[in-house]
C-alpha cells in the first residue's frame, strides 16, 4: 500500500505532529515501506510455529513470595488529611 502526500498530512494532523512540507515525500516513502513489510510479514506461513513469550527462550527468575515490609496503614492514615472507613478521601477532579 503506497501512501500519498495527502495521506501523510492527514496522519500527521490526526497524531498532532508538525512536519515540514519538504519532509512529506520522505515520510510517505518510509511509511509505505513499513506497510509493505507488514503486508509481507502477514503473508508469511506460521502454521505449526509455537508462540514464544521471549525471543531468547529464557525463563524469568522469580523471587520468593514473602512479606518484606511491615503494615504501616494505620500510621499513614493517621497523617492523611481525610480518611473515612479506612479509605483516603481526595478532592473530586473530574466533573
Amino acid at each position: 500500500m503506497a501512501l500519498t502526500a495527502d495521506d501523510v498530512k492527514k496522519i500527521a494532523y490526526l497524531a498532532r505532529l508538525g512536519i515540514h512540507e519538504q519532509d512529506v515525500t520522505a515520510y510517505a516513502n518510509d511509511l509505505s515501506g513499513i506497510l509493505a513489510l507488514m503486508t509481507q510479514m502477514g503473508a508469511t506461513d506460521t502454521d505449526g510455529i509455537v508462540p514464544m513469550a521471549h525471543p531468547m527462550d529464557q525463563s524469568q527468575r522469580l523471587r520468593a513470595d514473602e512479606v518484606t515490609e511491615k503494615d504501616a496503614r494505620n500510621r499513614f492514615q493517621a497523617i492523611a488529611p481525610q480518611v473515612e472507613e479506612g479509605l483516603y478521601l481526595v478532592p473530586k477532579v473530574i466533573e
